[in-house]
């Protein structure tokens, strides 16, 4: 059984962040980067973003295109950034997201969903998690140290917006996280999530009115929106050795709109 105390501070991690390149992603690449880490910033269709983000920090990154729904490019993905970087990734985020637009007008309710939907945001949330968390998971044994931080959604306790196809896959990726945090721990691997709400202002949010923004803000204890970078910092707590002892849970980010 692996040490469970076995941690490593976020300067000596290989870091791989789903999604990387742009809107949230982008941000938790920075912060990882911030803090001293290597990170493999994986991108779908960004290769531009991508290649600029890499660039403010060309010795500690490495940018990887492979869309997290095909197991064989998220396997190869791995296995070029432990060429890279001379080591296997350390911390895991799924962070990818399909194809979607947090604009509640243009999304469809109950009576106009379809089961494609449904199935578009499963393949990319939970297949996708499903592969990266295969792939990179040898190596985490192979150190007997790993960290899996997946970014859900605090729409499972607020559903005021009729996302019903993206709050079902981040509700799936919760059960999957909690799970895996039973099956990964004799290995040293610790799997949380961390949900956030609206963010000001990602890719996917920026379709959202004004007065979305405004309502959420008077609704919080903090009265604003929470940012994506704030969001980001949350996640570093789970990579470090602050948390070693955490797995299994969901730590909500957004301003304290909604408690677990």
């Amino acid at each position: 059984m692996a040490d469970t105390k076995h941690a490593l501070p976020l300067n000596e991690q290989v870091v791989l962040v789903t999604g990387g390149a742009r809107g949230l992603g982008a941000h938790i690449t920075r912060a990882f980067l911030r803090e001293g880490a290597r990170v493999v910033i994986n991108y779908f269709h960004s290769a531009k973003p991508a290649a600029a983000l890499a660039a403010q920090a060309p010795e500690r990154t490495c940018a990887v295109s492979a869309d997290v729904r095909d197991a064989a490019a998220v396997r190869a993905m791995v296995v070029a950034a432990e060429e890279r970087f001379g080591m296997p990734v350390t911390t895991l985020v799924n962070n990818a997201l399909t194809d979607f637009q947090f604009n509640g007008d243009q999304r469809p309710h109950a009576d106009a969903l379809t089961w494609e939907n449904l199935s578009q945001q499963m393949e990319g949330t939970l297949r996708g998690a499903l592969n990266t968390v295969q792939a990179t998971l040898p190596g985490m044994r192979r150190q007997g140290f790993g960290r899996v931080i997946n970014v859900g959604t605090n729409l499972f306790q607020n559903p005021v917006v009729p996302y019903h196809d993206y709050t079902a896959a981040k509700a799936a990726l919760l059960a999957f996280t909690r799970t895996l945090s039973h099956d990964l721990g004799p290995d040293g691997v610790t799997v949380n999530m961390v949900s956030g709400g609206l963010l000001r202002t990602t890719d996917a949010s920026a379709a959202t009115p004004e007065a979305v923004f405004e309502l959420i803000a008077g609704s919080t204890p903090l009265r604003r929106v929470t940012t994506p970078a704030e969001f980001a910092d949350a996640l570093l707590f789970f990579a470090s050795p602050w948390s070693r002892s955490v797995t299994g849970q969901n730590l909500v980010v957004d301003g304290g709109l909604v408690h677990n």
